[in-house]
């Protein structure tokens, strides 16, 4: 049948866009944000070419990419201390984030109990119990990756908790009424329909577990971005606070960008993958 014109059933086959559609895409999702950060790096240029600002205070663009080249060595030391520290603390509250919520649902019980306590620990301020944190754990690679999980894990629960319980009943009924059994059903249609509202959780938690990495490393450490930061501002080396500022922000772009990748060739079908609108990058 020719791709293109209706079929048996009347609805019309569509074409999968080539690689030129697919680049205009792109393109078209991505020009404004790519506008809006040649004026805010064009504001700083002139801020600090026209002295507006003291240089110690604001540095130029100039002076901030002379330590990103001229110390690339130095800066990605800790940004892949950073990295690991943010990867493997969004990977424990990814992991123990779904295996809760899948008890939670199952379970009222469960729920009932173990959702005040997770509200309590997410209105606690993370900067608040970090010193606790380097005082139990010492000053290694844990309370980073530790504080990073519980920035992380908020989001990944209430976006699996909000997916699974966001399947059409008239779904759950009829696998009921063919003799499914729960587990079945579990993996063919709770989780599959719950994937969506878990991708949502999971571009907020990625970005949030950077943050906490950084929160832990302010707190207590040796190496990171975070030692990176305190140790210029501490020196009034703004030039190098700044790029630690923009390395790290990059970090959270790349891995974010990392999830809708992932959620793009996971989830094909949803209705969230088949236009390109504001708030996805591919």
């Amino acid at each position: 049948m020719p791709s293109g014109t209706p079929g048996v059933s009347g609805v019309s086959a569509r074409d999968r866009p080539g690689a030129g559609e697919r680049l205009a895409r792109v393109v078209d999702a991505g020009w404004r944000p790519a506008v809006l950060l040649i004026a805010c790096f064009a504001a700083w240029w002139i801020v600090a070419a026209a002295e507006l600002v003291e240089p110690y205070l604001v540095p130029s663009p100039g002076a901030t990419l002379d330590v990103l080249t001229g110390k690339t060595s130095y800066l990605w030391q800790h940004t892949w201390v950073t990295t690991y520290e943010t990867l493997l603390g969004f990977a424990i509250a990814v992991a123990v984030g779904v295996l809760a919520a899948v008890v939670m649902v199952y379970s009222s019980t469960v729920e009932k109990t173990l959702y005040p306590i997770l509200l309590f620990a997410q209105v606690v301020p993370k900067i608040a119990v970090a010193p606790l944190f380097v005082v139990w754990l010492g000053f290694g690679i844990t309370p980073k990756i530790l504080i990073a999980v519980l920035i992380a894990f908020f989001p990944v629960v209430i976006s699996m908790v909000t997916g699974l319980k966001a399947v059409d009943p008239e779904m759950l009924q009829l696998s009921a009424t063919m003799g499914a059994k729960p587990w079945q059903t579990f993996v063919k249609i709770r989780f599959p329909a719950s994937l969506p509202h878990l991708f949502s959780g999971l571009k907020v938690a990625v970005t949030l577990a950077v943050t906490g990495a950084v929160v832990g490393e302010f707190v207590g450490a040796n190496e990171g971005l975070g030692y990176v930061i305190l140790q210029a501002n501490g020196n009034l080396d703004t030039p190098m606070l700044f790029a630690g500022l923009l390395v790290m922000s990059l970090i959270g772009v790349v891995l974010f960008v990392l999830v809708e990748i992932a959620e793009k060739l996971l989830l094909p079908w949803h209705a969230s993958r088949r236009d390109v609108g504001a708030t996805t990058a591919f």
